[in-house]
Parts: structure tokens; sequence; C-alpha cells
């Protein structure tokens, strides 16, 4: 949520923030922001002086002496009161409008975040490591997958529906593999903290990581319980410390921890329609940090380097992006992409959004830190990334690490968690 402060002192600056997010749209947000906000001190202020009335009022009742005096006093005070309390339900919608009208407002570009129209317009930093040459004809998972017995599209969509599928065998136990590997990474490494949370949430915690009101129709609910499936483990982290205030030496916290992610993707027809890449369900490690304002630079610089250290590990070639302002998250400021190649889709997957999103989550989860004892309370800052997303990393694996004969070799990294095995062969 953007600070009210700063809307009211520069108006302008946000909605030139908001046009080169390409959300010229919420233009007029802006101005109904302003216009409430002034409704609300205007009002705030005559229920503030009425209420300075009625306790005067209300002392000078305790002193009369005349019984009849002050029942008349009394029944005069009443009609005051019932003026307050009318003017207090005003008050009440005017801050609820307030409130909903800024939910709508994404986060504000870091001035270093290129000014875009669309995804077209991020930048690319850096290509690492050279895409495999293939002396045959490098095969997709979807067909690497089912011939080797990893990957069965039939019964998942039997089970469910499509863009779902079923990982059997080393299938299954590579995708354990990886998510058991990049846990060990960043907690043994890195410095990171696992946590094990609910998969499930209450709503005002997709708030506070900015999901809703935003991301609605893409999300799960559980409508008996009232409960949501969680898109991303940033959710259930970021609610970790939800109106909360850090004392002082506890900063910087920086947790990982693996979630299963449910998501109503809302694609385009034909689009990503073939094997895993994109579907409504899918695994995901992440990485978070809650830091104080003035380390949130140098920490997404060291959780982007963390990220590349994953991909580096398994031996993908990867390439690094700054995302513009039209390709930018509703909650950031400022992101790196990471994507790693895949010879047999014949593309780049994003396997990796590593994002700065300053004091904009903390204000919604109302996360605050003490510099010193007694110190006034700060927003903290936060910052989330993948380290890394599934199934494109195991797209990538498998893609990469095919060989002539139909095998496909198991990176050495993971080989601890495969019990040995060095290589994925077809079913008999």
């Amino acid at each position: 949520m953007l600070d009210l402060n700063l809307i009211r002192a520069d108006a302008d600056a946000v909605k030139a923030a908001v046009r080169n997010r390409q959300m010229a749209e919420l233009d007029p947000v802006v101005d109904e922001v302003l216009a409430l906000d002034a409704r609300r001190r205007e009002l705030l202020k005559e229920v503030e002086t009425l209420k300075a009335d009625r306790n005067a009022a209300s002392k000078a009742i305790s002193r009369l002496k005349d019984a009849a005096e002050r029942e008349a006093r009394i029944a005069e005070q009443k009609g005051l009161g019932d003026l307050i309390a009318g003017l207090d339900d005003r008050l009440r919608g005017i801050d609820e409008a307030l409130q909903a009208q800024l939910n709508t407002l994404p986060n504000l570009p870091d001035p270093r975040t290129p000014i875009g129209q669309s995804e077209d317009d991020n930048v690319l930093l850096r290509a690492v490591g050279t895409p495999r040459q293939f002396d045959f004809d490098p095969q997709p998972h979807w067909d690497l997958g089912p011939r080797l017995g990893l990957i069965d599209f039939e019964r998942g969509a039997k089970l469910t529906g499509s863009r779902f599928y079923v990982l059997t065998g080393a299938g299954a136990r590579l995708q354990r593999a990886l998510i058991a590997w990049m846990l060990d990474l960043h907690t043994r490494g890195q410095g990171y903290t696992e946590v094990y949370t609910p998969f499930l949430v209450r709503e005002n915690i997709l708030y506070g990581a900015g999901q809703l009101p935003k991301f609605r129709e893409n999300l799960y609910h559980d409508a008996e319980e009232d409960l949501w499936l969680v898109p991303t483990a940033e959710v259930p982290i970021t609610g970790l410390h939800k109106d909360e205030i850090l004392e002082p030496g506890a900063l910087p916290k920086r947790y990982t921890g693996y979630t299963p992610c449910f998501r109503r993707e809302k694609m385009a027809a034909g689009r990503d329609v073939r094997g895993i890449k994109r579907g409504h369900q899918f695994d995901k490690v992440e990485m978070y940090v809650f830091c104080r304002p003035e380390q949130s630079d140098d920490a997404l610089e060291r959780m982007r380097e963390h990220a590349e250290a994953t991909c580096a590990g398994l031996g993908l070639p990867y390439r690094v992006k700054q995302l513009c302002t039209a390709d930018l998250g509703f909650s950031a400021r400022m992101t790196y992409d990471l994507e790693v190649w895949a010879p047999g889709c014949g593309e780049w997957l994003e396997v990796s959004s590593v994002s700065n999103c300053g004091d904009f989550q903390a204000r919604r989860a109302n996360i605050r830190f003490r510099r010193e004892t007694g110190a006034r309370p700060e927003f903290v800052h936060t910052l989330n990334g993948s380290g890394l997303g599934l199934p494109r990393i195991l797209i990538a694996v498998l893609e990469n690490y095919q060989q002539a004969d139909g095998t496909v070799v198991v990176p050495e990294v993971l080989r601890p968690w495969m019990g040995g095995l060095d290589r994925l062969e077809p079913e008999a």
C-alpha cells in the first residue's frame, strides 16, 4: 500500500509512476484518494470539535446543583451525541472507501527501473553459460517425459482436467530432489532459515502480501472455511510477522520455504498448451527477506546472486533481465528475472523473479521494527524471489541433460537425493 502522505505531497509523481506502469486508467483513482482524504480530514475535524464540546459540556453538567437544569442540559447533549454518532458512521464509510481506492494502486517503480511499454522493453543484463550444441535433435519434455516414464499427462487429465499431470517414478523423485537440494543450498550456504508454512491462509494474509483484491479471480478459495490456497510461499511468509513490531537487532530476517502453488492461470487459447510449463498447480522454493529500509538495495542484489547460484549449480545456461515498469509485479518496485534455456522447447523459461517491494507489503501487513529500544516503529522492507520455480527448472534439467540414446543424465548435485542414480533411462 502506498503511503498516503506521499500521495498528498506529490500526486503528479504518483500519476506519472502509474502511467509508466501502463496503468493510466488509475489516474482517476489518485484524484479520488485525494478527494476522499480531504473529506475525511474535514469531517474528522468537525467530529473532534463536537466531541471536545461534548466533553466540556459534560464537565459543566457535573458541576450543576439544580437537578432540573442538569436534566435539561443532559437532554440537549443527547441530540449532540446522535449527531456525533451519525458523523462517526459517515467517517467510517469514508475510511472504507479511501482504503478500497488505495488498495487498487500498485507500488511505485524504483527510479532505476527502466521505463517501458511491454515485456519487450525488459533489459537483458547478461547471459551466463553457452547453450549446449547437440549432434541430434533435442526433444521437448512432453516427448521425453512420457517415453522415460517420468510424466503422465493422460492420468493427470483424468484426475483433474487439463493443465494437470502426474510425475511418476524417477520423475517424482527428481522433482523432490530439486526441492531438497535448493532448500539445503539456501539454508546451509546462503543463510536462510527454512520454514514450512500452511498451504491455506486467511484473506487478510493475502491482502497483506498484495494478492488481494487485484488477483482475486486467479486464486482458489474454500468458501466453507473462508480460506485461500496459497499462490506462492511469498504469501504465508509475508504473514509470519503481520501486525508485529520487530525489536532492535532482529533484522534482517531471511527465510526460505517450499510450497505447492495454486493459481487459476488465465491463458490465451493455444498458448503454452503442451507440456508442464504452465499449470494451475506447481511447486516452488521461495527466498524471502525482511530488512531495514537502508538494507534493501543490497539485499536485492544478494538475493539475485543466490538465485543465480542455483541456476549455476545445476549447470544450466541462464540469463538475467531487469524488468521494465510495464512488466513489474503489483507489489514490486524493482525486479530481476532469471531465465534458463530449454533446448527442446526452444525458448528461455523464467524460473525466478527477485523483487524489492520496499515498504509496500509492510504497510498492508503492518510489519514494523524499532532501531533501538523505545524508538518510534518504522515499516520494514520486504523482498522475495524464487529459488527456484518448478516445473520449469525440471523442464530445463530434462531437456539440457538429454542424450542421443534417449537417456537423461542426472546433474551431479542432485544425485545424493536420487539414491546415487546418475541417469534416467527409458522404461523397458
